[in-house]
């Protein structure tokens, strides 16, 4: 799934964690890929698995709880869940940065903002000085929207709004010019106006920087507006990968296509009952055998029951996990 305009390759990814029950895997087997300067949306319920996909490939999962138990993440050539800690340390923060879901407790409380921000330069960027430092600091903030920097630097992160926090992570996410930005997931907390700002914020630093960006959300619109290419996941599995035209236009999945039904829609009749997928998703220590998604799914037959279906190419880039597009006897 990976060529010369790969910048990051996640192959069969597995990822447990221990309980007094045994491992559970909260993400099963995940493969995808992130092109050059394109944006890959990872979209599903919580509990799916696409936060604890995107801290492994920061590999800041919590250990010993978190175990890794197979795959890679190739990253410039190098696998990074075994690079040695010199090595991750130049990656980390660094060519690849992540924001965090929410500002408030991603940000040190009892910390302002400029000691938050110049710490990143001094990890990473130490050369260019205490000045420099203070200068890039204030230089980065008012590159993501924010109107008086300075006064911003010498404040706390409760004595700033929620918008404005998370242009903080923001500025703190790329005053490194990092190869690869992972946004987890970074709208959720705020009103729709600030959503509107920071996604088109991302959009534009994206389009200066030439970064590549992974966009995590449960919102399909936020994904139809930035994305290049998403990929659809459910209970530690993705279901469903395309060009995001193509999901949309021709999704294959009976989840995929459930999700797409559930979005309000103007022509809808007004106060009509908002479609909705049913059944719950199982719970880590009692996934099927089969297919994860069976017991909702409208359409699933005794195989789906029994054997997880396996990734079928249905279209150009566009592959489904579904025996409905799978020859079986």
């Amino acid at each position: 799934m990976s060529d010369s305009n790969t910048i990051l390759s996640v192959n069969n990814l597995a990822v447990g964690f221990k309980t007094e029950s045994g491992i559970l895997r909260a993400v099963d087997g995940i493969s995808f890929s992130l092109k050059n300067g394109a944006t890959l949306g990872i979209v599903g319920e919580s509990g799916c698995g696409k936060s604890v996909t995107a801290l492994s490939i920061m590999r800041l999962l919590p250990k010993p709880s978190a175990q890794y138990l197979g795959g890679e993440i190739i990253f410039n050539g190098s696998d990074i869940l075994r690079l040695p800690p010199d090595r991750l340390h130049q990656i980390r923060g660094n060519r690849i940065s992540m924001i965090f879901q929410e500002p408030m407790t991603a940000l040190n409380p009892v910390q302002t903002i400029g000691k938050q921000l110049s710490e990143v330069y001094d990890l990473h960027r130490p050369e260019i000085g205490k000045p420099g430092i203070i200068k890039a600091s204030a230089d980065m903030l008012n590159k993501v929207g924010i109107a008086d920097p300075e006064r911003t630097l010498k404040a706390f992160p409760h004595q700033t709004s929620g918008g404005m926090r998370q242009r903080v992570m923001i500025a703190m996410a790329l005053a490194t010019k990092p190869d690869i930005l992972i946004a987890d997931e970074p709208t959720t907390a705020l009103d729709v106006t600030i959503q509107a700002q920071i996604i088109s914020l991302i959009q534009a630093l994206q389009k200066e920087s030439g970064m590549s960006v992974i966009f995590i959300t449960h919102d399909l619109g936020v994904i139809a507006e930035i994305c290049d290419d998403v990929v659809v996941m459910y209970a530690g599995k993705i279901v469903e990968s395309a060009a995001v035209k193509e999901l949309f236009k021709n999704p294959k999945h009976p989840y995929t296509q459930g999700l797409l039904e559930s979005i309000p829609r103007l022509e809808n009749e007004p106060k009509s009952r908002l479609n909705s997928i049913k059944g719950m998703v199982p719970g880590l220590d009692s996934l099927p055998k089969g297919c994860r998604f069976e017991n909702r799914c409208p359409y699933a037959m005794d195989i789906c029951r029994t054997v997880h279906p396996p990734i079928t190419k249905v279209g150009d880039e566009h592959f489904v996990s579904c025996y409905l597009y799978e020859p079986h006897e």
